[in-house]
């Protein structure tokens, strides 16, 4: 068997999401004076590779330890939506998962795991397969993302869960960034050719969040490492958080096991 690591790099350097405090990490003991080597953390758990439990938008959700293994472990499809030529600021929906399945003959099926490829993940800091197209503001603020359409077309799919090369699941104007890069939004509006108010309404603000976490169908975010060794196929798939008792959300290990 052939494991592949698709998460990414994490160090002191490992950028949080947009209002989110990034990792500290110190020495707290030093080889040549204790006999051993201590490190302390201090960090959001919205930093570097992680998987959202559904307690982290919905209240009385469950929490990264309710989450069983064999649930985090499964078939999953690998979709590149950047061979479909989508890039800053674009929108994706419900047609270009079927026409991905009429191109690749892969049928996504009920309880498989969603992988989305949007080719943003080279640009992120901590991309430890390439650093030559680092982008921290492309990553976070322009990678495409989808709206309402989607998220109730992966309900009715029956999708397990998903995973994301990008910052947020959804789309960096669906979220707080839209506020905080009134530059970015008007460069967005004149992308998409319609004000983002009609884009994405105020009912449905991270709605990959909202909609979404209430049936169980949660996301890594992310995601990287080795990803484009496994595009348009169908794989097996495994997410490893810590057993994070009453935790929102947790840094996590993510792995494609292929058959050699």
């Amino acid at each position: 068997m052939n494991v592949l690591d698709l998460s990414q790099d994490f160090s002191v350097h490992t950028p949080a999401f947009a209002s989110y405090d990034g990792p500290s990490v110190k020495w707290v003991k030093r080889l040549a004076f204790d006999k051993a080597g201590g490190q302390e953390i201090t960090s959001t758990l919205h930093v570097g590779t992680h998987l959202d439990a559904p307690a982290h938008f919905y209240s009385g959700g469950k929490f990264i330890g309710d989450l069983p293994l064999e649930w985090l472990v499964g078939p999953a499809c690998v979709v590149d939506l950047e061979r479909m030529g989508l890039g800053d600021y674009d929108i994706y929906g419900p047609e270009h998962f079927e026409r991905w399945e009429s191109e690749t003959g892969i049928t996504i099926e009920r309880d498989d795991i969603l992988i989305i490829h949007t080719g943003y993940h080279r640009h992120y800091p901590e991309n430890w397969a390439d650093l030559s197209a680092v982008d921290e503001t492309k990553y976070f603020i322009r990678h495409p993302g989808p709206t309402r359409a989607f998220a109730e077309w992966v309900l009715e799919r029956g999708v397990r869960w998903l995973a994301v090369d990008a910052g947020s699941a959804d789309h960096p104007m669906n979220t707080v960034i839209r506020r905080m890069r009134a530059d970015e939004a008007e460069d967005a509006e004149a992308k998409l050719g319609r004000p983002l108010d009609d884009v994405f309404p105020k009912a449905d603000y991270q709605i990959m969040h909202t909609l979404l976490f209430p049936h169980d169908v949660i996301h890594i975010e992310n995601l990287g490492g080795a990803i484009d060794d496994v595009l348009d196929q169908r794989i097996q798939f495994g997410c490893f958080p810590w057993r994070f008792q009453g935790g929102e959300a947790a840094f996590c290990r993510a792995v494609a096991f292929l058959d050699t």
